[in-house]
């Protein structure tokens, strides 16, 4: 790839579409079949958004991601329900959490600024909480927006319904969360009984009005750190898990496929994650979390998993150089993608510190899975 002047990838070139729509590239995948070419999404900070638009001169994010050829779309309910400020810059989001931005040398990010569930001592408590009802997203909006993607494309399509633990552990503080539920469970399981509710309501909801024009629904918890799970595998199974097997039941109940996220060292809960969750990808494949080694996650699951990400946004894309990218590139997708069962992406949002050009890097490396 010529580089211009200033340091920026000159225009990169049309991967072209290839012989199937995006939508069947990415079906085949997770048929675990190999498709013409390994397909992709493209996850990042609304700062690496706008730099792009940017370099393709006031582009709208639709144009970015079809000149990249991302096979992934997006959709999401319009959030109708009330904006609420507290004092002190704080706010609160639509799920209930207190939020401050803050900024740093590359952009912001919404830092938690208190717990509003900080005084409950009881699940009646909780019950009383003023928290989200489903009629705060409007779906009414979702059959023009999906018939407006498949006017332009057939492409994979993706609802966030959101994450169990993660969220509730928001609303409380993770420090009080993980203590109670081994010393004293009873307020964090009714919050997250809340939150499931919520969340099963909301996700038949979307799925209702997208007519079977869904593919897949992303749920989501960071069970663990860089180096371990947060909590032991016992105590994840006993509270965290049975809801989200609720919640995928009624996923399950649409015919739609399940994509789970969790960053860190997650290897010890993959055989859960499959047999008893029930998911159909995971996502992110942290490759610099302990026990990560995503050729060996692909030989012991691969034939009964699907994978989305592996791309580190920690060193390689920040910190490498295009060749490097490029390398890591084709290497998942060699490893990842033999057989069928992968979505590039990288490992979460791609941050601001990222250079433009390995971003464009990633997505203009070759994919196809070499004989």
């Amino acid at each position: 790839m010529a580089f211009e002047s200033d340091g920026l990838p000159a225009p990169w070139p049309d991967l072209g579409r290839g012989r199937l729509s995006p939508r069947e590239r990415v079906q085949m995948a997770l048929a675990h079949r190999e498709p013409d070419r390994v397909p992709a999404d493209l996850w990042a900070v609304p700062e690496v958004w706008q730099r792009l638009q940017d370099y393709l001169g006031g582009a709208t994010r639709a144009e970015v991601l079809r000149r990249l050829r991302i096979d992934v779309r997006w959709v999401a309910p319009r959030y109708v329900g009330p904006q609420r400020e507290l004092p002190g810059g704080i706010t609160v989001e639509p799920y209930g959490t207190w939020r401050r931005r803050m900024g740093h040398g590359y952009g912001g990010y919404e830092e938690y600024a208190g717990y509003p569930l900080a005084e409950a001592r009881s699940a009646a408590d909780v019950l009383a909480w003023d928290g989200p009802r489903p009629e705060y997203w409007d779906v009414s909006d979702l059959a023009r927006e999906l018939a407006e993607l498949d006017a332009e494309d057939s492409y994979w399509v993706c609802y966030d319904v959101g994450g169990i633990y993660e969220r509730s552990w928001g609303l409380v503080g993770m420090e009080r969360f993980l203590t109670d539920l081994v010393t004293d469970p009873e307020v964090p399981c009714a919050i997250m009984d809340r939150i499931t509710d919520l969340y099963i309501a909301n996700v038949t909801r979307v799925l209702q009005a997208a007519r079977g024009r869904i593919d897949m629904v992303y749920t989501w918890d960071d069970i663990a750190h860089q180096q371990g799970p947060f909590m032991s595998p016992a105590v994840w199974r006993r509270y965290i898990l049975p809801r989200h097997q609720r919640l995928n039941a009624a996923i399950r109940a649409f015919g739609v496929r399940i994509m789970y996220h969790s960053c860190g060292a997650v290897y010890p809960f993959i055989p859960a994650l499959i047999h008893d969750m029930g998911i159909d990808v995971l996502n992110p494949l942290q490759p610099r979390a302990a026990g990560m080694d995503l050729a060996r996650i692909k030989a012991e699951f691969g034939d009964r998993v699907s994978f989305h990400g592996g791309v580190d946004i920690q060193e390689t894309l920040p910190h490498g150089t295009p060749e490097e990218v490029r390398a890591q590139v084709r290497e998942r997708c060699q490893v990842l993608g033999r057989g069928g069962g992968y979505i590039l992406a990288a490992a979460h949002y791609i941050q601001n510190d990222t250079p433009l050009e390995n971003i464009l890097t990633l997505f203009t490396t070759r994919r196809e899975v070499d004989g």
